[in-house]
């Protein structure tokens, strides 16, 4: 009984551990990326220097025997390359979206992704419906962001169709990588490695079809110097460096946790993106659109609220006739349903 509730403990703080490590990463990356893009206009190049800068070094700590990855296999890449182009789509649009728009505008189209990963985790993962209280918190989320968008003085086309188009990949990326964690059996390390390695071999392409090429080339023959003052070059590298740190987390907080709880879990660590970007720029919303905002803030954590408390109580009644039937075959299903439960629990 106590090595059952010790393993319990042991994997309700490295689940913990797991979300609070990419709550940290996914707060201070959407600044990071902002102040990087600001200083280093070319988001196709940058997001080809995060994924060389992942991709990498995943491969050299391998190599040094700092970790473990599934090695790389054309098979298992062909599986994955749907995955990838998704993930390189989503990291794409997000880049210009912060290109085109403030902080506060990216917040409010990420935190309208919870609503719909559920209603994409329910329809094609066959996920349970969310409860009333959990939907009630998703609508709440939807609200806030509507009337930000109403009251938003900042619009442009430009930056809200790149706002749409990130809305439609983040969305999809969360459901399908999702399902592409659970079936297609790598490692958290493996998993970093084949979708930043994939999505690299896939730059050039968007680089070109971009045009994006042309601005780089011209600037290089004007002034390559300014590339590597020290400002740049610190922003990007921060960049790179937060990519890597995500891409681990982000992977990692997927295998323990379901597709909308990792979804309403970057929606709420951007609280912490908010005060930032207030503190930092002088570009943000409005204050009725700051207050909008951090409704859908406030309706992430009421969902987390929604899912932690019965989920938990559900397992522990269930250990509870386990132990007392001492059902070998029952506690294989404990165990197993310890491990959804747990899901919601940690978030």
């Amino acid at each position: 009984m106590s090595a059952i509730r010790f393993d319990s403990t042991r994997q309700y703080y490295a689940t913990s551990s797991l979300v609070v490590g990419y709550a940290l990463c996914s707060s201070l990356l959407a600044v990071i990326n902002k102040f990087a893009i600001t200083k280093f206009n070319y988001p196709g190049l940058l997001t080809a220097l995060q994924y060389l800068t992942s991709a990498l070094g995943v491969w050299v700590l391998g190599k040094f025997g700092f970790l473990h990855h599934d090695p790389f296999t054309l098979d298992i890449a062909k599986k994955f390359l749907p995955a990838a182009l998704v993930f390189y789509l989503a990291i794409f649009t997000n880049t210009n979206l912060l290109r085109h728009a403030n902080v506060d505008t990216f917040i409010v189209f990420r935190s309208l992704t919870p609503l719909l990963v559920a209603v994409a985790d329910t329809t094609f993962r066959r996920q349970p419906c969310p409860s009333k209280l959990t939907f009630l918190s998703l609508l709440i989320i939807l609200g806030g962001a509507v009337g930000y968008v109403a009251t938003d003085s900042a619009f442009t086309l430009t930056a809200y169709s790149w706002a749409f188009a990130y809305l439609v990949t983040i969305t999809t990326e969360m459901v399908y990588i999702k399902h592409m964690v659970m079936n297609l059996g790598l490692n958290t390390w493996g998993f970093v490695l084949y979708n930043n390695l994939l999505s690299l071999m896939m730059a050039p392409i968007f680089w070109v079809l971009t045009g994006e090429y042309r601005e780089v080339f011209a600037a290089l023959g004007a002034n390559a110097g300014n590339w590597f003052e020290p400002v740049t070059f610190t922003a990007v590298s921060l960049s790179c460096l937060f990519g890597l740190l995500i891409s681990f987390f982000g992977f990692a907080a997927r295998r323990a946790i379901s597709a909308t709880a990792f979804t309403v879990t970057g929606v709420v660590n951007k609280f912490l993106t908010v005060v930032i970007n207030v503190l930092i720029w002088d570009k943000h919303a409005t204050p009725f659109g700051l207050v909008c905002l951090l409704f859908t803030l406030a309706g992430g954590v009421l969902y987390q609220q929604s899912v932690t408390g019965p989920p938990r109580e559900s397992t522990a009644s269930r250990q509870t006739v386990d132990e007392n039937e001492n059902d070998d075959d029952d506690d294989d299903e404990e165990n197993q349903d310890k491990s959804v439960s747990g899901k919601h629990a940690s978030v």
